[in-house]
């Protein structure tokens, strides 16, 4: 069932159109993913679904009581709300009944009883006092514990969590969220994205992260040159649909230009137009003349020189550094290599941005030292860095730092590189304050890579950077002369740039994984699953004195019953893969049916562990009969 339709939408941003007469429908079942270049209109056409925003023209229509709810890339809070109050801050009737009471039963005097009791009363009728649970629930596993905390004393990344979780907690019909997996550890995406595949509910999301697109999405819209291209499809068809578009595009841009030679010799030749048909034919050449015709993505081929480095890189040598009792960085050694490409990953506050700004020199360590060879010449990209001037134009911001930069083929100039960086160039002589935010942190990366350093550490470089831009950056990574470190939650970058991973592992641990993001999750699962049989390994060697072995009552009665769960759960798996290839294109339906293999799968592992333990345990309980 349609639950919006969006008619002739028209919306400019001060002069810079964004897209004119698009319309398009959601469907209660959707999960529409968001794609385009930054600047395109992306969050703008967000706010419009939430009505945060009004189109030029054009009109949104919400069925009945549609229940929404947005989620910004950077939200806003009253100071002095604390987080489990922030999270209720709806117009839901219920949850401002929870919210009131929250705050009553939060005070220390002056207590209204009887309107307390009240609130309890209707809180009980509606059955909602599981709704404070969830949210905690919520909250915990976005990384917030303190529940109690002034919202105006949170981290940015902080704030969007609570966010988060108010957008969750509310159930909303239609879910719209700008940027979700931005300033949230791999962790919490995962738990994101496993939360939003079974989501039954309507969601449109703007999201960078290609993974997530791929698993939680079922239809993409993509703004490009003004208009919005529906792809019934994730993320990975979504590619194959748009190159056949764009190759169709191009066939019919081709048939255009092979037309217009032929009218244009017959003009030539001195057609008179005496005769309707001949009006009609020099009509028809003046309108497909007029045509504007497609634009070719660009392309990033080109092999960068950075500045010539020694042998010496940078070496960091039992480096420590710890804040009050928390101890980020423990006794950690490497030599960094001239083709290194490192990825750096773990939880937020773990200390990975510290650990960036000690090998830079900006931070000391406790104890350690990092010595940077004489000629190593450092680019440094990251979310921290200052404000750009919005009087400047783009062309003169990037010539400020360099008019060229040295290739394999030659000199490529300041503004063949904007191209390359997706700045047209009628946007190369704008003035910085007219470019979204995610143009202007374009602008910053390329005006880091324009300075031709030898090593690039780069910061969290995928927070508000578009898909395309992603790729962009990707394709020059491939050819950059020199080491890479970076820091990123994006799976889907971390394994297209990097081959060794760091990752932080508590306690000031910083392990070394070889390969890419996808390797080392592999691997860390493999260690996790040994690490959790060694915990309920049958203990080897006993006490001379050992007591009667014996099962419990419970233990008694599941190994009675553990071969008939196996073989149910086998079943199920079966089912479940038979059901899979069955669903056809009905993605809906496969993301719930791999999601339900997935948990049967997980059950069958843990009653093949428990089957193992109790197994032995009654061949040790025989034996002992025996002896």
């Amino acid at each position: 069932m349609n639950i919006l339709t969006a008619e002739n939408l028209t919306k400019a941003y001060t002069d810079k159109p964004l897209f004119k007469n698009v319309s398009f429908i959601i469907d209660e079942t959707d999960k529409i993913g968001i794609i385009g270049v930054n600047g395109t209109g992306k969050s703008t056409l967000l706010k419009m679904l939430a009505g945060l925003e009004v189109p030029d023209s054009g009109e949104i229509k919400l069925i009945g009581n549609l229940k929404v709810s947005y989620l910004p890339q950077s939200p806003e809070f009253d100071a002095g709300k604390s987080v489990i109050n922030q999270v209720f801050n709806s117009d839901d009737p219920l949850l401002t009944i929870i919210k009131e009471y929250e705050e009553l039963t939060s005070r220390t005097e002056n207590i209204d009883t009887d309107r307390l009791s009240f609130l309890a009363e209707k809180i009980e009728r509606a059955n909602a006092w599981g709704i404070e649970t969830d949210a905690k629930t919520i909250l915990t596993k976005l990384g917030i514990n303190n529940f109690d905390a002034d919202v105006s004393t949170l981290s940015g990344g902080q704030r969007k969590r609570v966010a988060m979780a108010g957008a969750l907690i509310s159930k909303p019909d239609l879910l719209i969220m700008d940027e979700p997996t931005n300033h949230i550890d791999n962790d919490t995406v995962l738990w994101l994205e496993k939360y939003l595949m079974k989501y039954n509910k309507a969601l449109v999301l703007i999201t960078h992260d290609r993974y997530f697109l791929e698993r939680v999405t079922n239809k993409i819209f993509e703004i490009d040159r003004q208009s919005i291209y529906t792809y019934e499809s994730n993320y990975s068809l979504f590619l194959e649909l748009r190159e056949q578009r764009e190759e169709t595009l191009f066939a019919n841009e081709r048939k255009r230009q092979n037309f217009l030679r032929t009218e244009l010799e017959w003009v030539r030749r001195g057609a008179q137009a005496r005769s309707t048909k001949q009006k009609a034919r020099l009509q028809r050449f003046e309108e497909v003349s007029s045509l504007v015709a497609p634009e070719k993505a660009s392309n990033l081929e080109i092999n960068t020189l950075g500045s010539r480095m020694g042998r010496k890189t940078i070496e960091i040598e039992n480096i420590s550094k710890a804040y009050s009792n928390n101890k980020l960085i423990d006794n950690f050694s490497y030599i960094l290599h001239r083709d290194d490409r490192v990825g750096i990953i773990g939880p937020n506050g773990c200390g990975k941005s510290t650990l960036l700004k000690i090998i830079m020199d900006i931070i000391k360590p406790d104890s350690g030292s990092v010595v940077i060879g004489d000629t190593v010449k450092i680019g440094y990209f990251s979310q921290e860095s200052e404000e750009l001037d919005d009087s400047i134009r783009v062309i003169d911001f990037i010539r400020e730092t360099a008019d060229f930069i040295d290739t394999v083929d030659g000199k490529v100039s300041a503004s063949k590189m904007l191209e390359y960086f997706l700045f047209t160039p009628d946007m190369q002589w704008t003035y910085i304050g007219k470019l979204s935010g995610g143009e202007k942190q374009r602008l910053k990366l390329l005006n880091v890579l324009m300075g031709a350093p030898n090593i690039l550490i780069l910061d969290e470089p995928t927070n508000d950077l578009d898909i395309v831009t992603l790729s962009v950056l990707e394709s020059y990574l491939e050819t950059f002369k020199g080491a890479v470190i970076c820091v990123s939650h994006d799976r889907y970058f971390l394994d297209k740039t990097v081959d060794r991973i760091f990752a932080f592992e508590g306690r000031g641990v910083i392990k070394r994984y070889e390969g890419n993001y996808s390797d080392y999750a592999e691997k860390h699962t493999e260690e996790e699953k040994h690490a959790a049989a060694e915990a309920v390994k049958p203990i080897t060697t006993r006490p001379e004195k050992q007591p009667k072995l014996k099962m419990t009552f419970a233990e008694t009665k599941e190994f009675e019953t553990i071969d008939a769960d196996l073989e149910k759960a086998e079943e199920l798996i079966a089912e479940l893969d038979k059901k899979i290839g069955s669903a056809g294109s009905d993605y809906v339906l496969l993301q719930q049916l791999t999601a339900d293999k997935e948990a049967a799968e997980a059950e069958y592992e843990r009653l093949t562990e428990r089957w193992v333990y109790l197994t032995e345990l009654d061949e040790r309980i025989k034996n002992s009969k025996n002896n």
